[in-house]
């Protein structure tokens, strides 16, 4: 019976929007072969938590309190969060913790974030508007070793959606600085935030606004948020398929979450 407990997949979900992660964590502790072992807001918050996690106690019992900080099997990351966004939060996790399979959502479904996303290493990428049965597939296929992108996604990138040349979007002309910056920009940050945020001068960020713009071929951040809607770089394009979706069924049994 305990051995059991061990095959359970281990998931680490991570979304800025504390309704959602309530939900999807209730979604997911109905699944008989699934366990939630944190909920974070921030991709600033998993790296600290993966520092403090001991890979070498991914085969521990997890219902054990002997450790909060324990690596999860998959981590399930929005990819559009304030701050450090979820394409760097991808790359800086891998580089501390290699074996973790990270799994993005979003509630965008074209454009430069999925592309970014699978290059910057997650093994699976879903939209917000897939079926509760999809994001459990998606669990499941990652945490397999195999990679998962929801069809729709999937229909919009190169026909090697894993490799360095998909995508081809406007904004992969950016390096991942100022795709960064350009991110936190069309977010309403000032130039000031952004330096204190990034430990830059604000000099130094007004360089890479410049490098930016004439990149992208702006010459304003009013241009650049018109782009990034254009380009999925924001949440505005926010796209649905007519299907149920585990977004909405999130948000609809709240009474069962404060029952």
């Amino acid at each position: 019976m305990q051995n059991t407990r061990f095959k359970k997949i281990s998931i680490l979900l991570v979304d800025d929007h504390e309704l959602v992660r309530e939900g999807v964590a209730r979604l997911l502790g109905d699944a008989p072969d699934m366990v939630v072992v944190g909920q974070l807001s921030s991709g600033e918050e998993v790296l600290e938590y993966i520092s403090h996690a001991d890979s070498n106690d991914m085969n521990s019992d997890i219902y054990s309190t002997n450790n909060i900080y324990r690596m999860p099997d998959i981590i399930l990351l929005d990819a559009r969060m304030p701050g450090l966004g979820g394409i760097e939060a991808t790359r800086e996790i891998l580089k501390l913790a290699p074996e973790c399979k990270v799994v993005a959502m979003s509630s965008v479904a074209s454009g430069v974030i999925p592309s970014q996303m699978l290059r910057s290493g997650a093994k699976g990428f879903i939209t917000k508007s897939v079926p509760v049965e999809e994001l459990l597939k998606a669990i499941r296929v990652v945490n397999e070793g195999d990679h998962y992108v929801t069809p729709s996604v999937a229909t919009r990138l190169a026909v090697d959606p894993f490799g360095d040349d998909g995508g081809g979007g406007l904004f992969d002309k950016l390096s991942r600085r100022e795709l960064q910056i350009a991110q936190m920009l069309t977010d309403g940050k000032k130039v000031s935030q952004i330096s204190i945020y990034l430990g830059l001068s604000p000099k130094t960020v007004y360089s890479y606004r410049y490098r930016i713009f004439e990149k992208l071929g702006i010459r304003s951040d009013v241009e650049l948020t018109i782009l990034a809607v254009k380009h999925g770089l924001a949440d505005d394009t926010r796209e649905y398929d007519g299907l149920p979706s585990f977004d909405s069924i999130v948000s609809f049994p709240a009474k069962q979450l404060i029952s």
